[in-house]
């Protein structure tokens, strides 16, 4: 459960920059080198590769060279610790709101 815990910090740490998930959204579509992408952000590429580095880091993506080109793959494998934990928390919340419901709506009388 720790490892899991650490592993869902990381991610959220790494999606919690706009960049980053620029990034992300970008490689949703197709691979990409990091030129490219670079060139969709209005920073130097020493910046921009910083944020390459914390999304590899994290593994949400992992990167490719070849010859002198390095390029960007999106693991969508990793997208599925968060789809994990908001499943969790989408069913803890219902629940809540389905005891709220009832409560509000049955007689007090019905209650156990």
């Amino acid at each position: 459960m720790a490892q899991y815990l650490a592993e869902l910090d990381g991610v959220f740490a790494a999606l919690a920059d706009p960049t980053r998930r620029g990034v992300i959204r970008r490689l949703g579509r197709s691979p990409t080198t990091v030129g490219d992408l670079a060139r969709e952000f209005p920073m130097t590429l020493p910046s921009f590769m910083k944020h390459v580095r914390t999304l590899e880091a994290s593994g949400l993506i992992r990167t490719v060279k070849h010859g002198r080109v390095r390029t960007c793959v999106l693991n969508r494998d990793r997208l599925a610790v968060v789809d994990g934990w908001l499943a969790e928390e989408r069913r803890i919340w219902e629940e809540r709101t389905d005891r709220l419901e009832r409560l509000v709506t049955e007689p007090e009388e019905n209650r156990p």
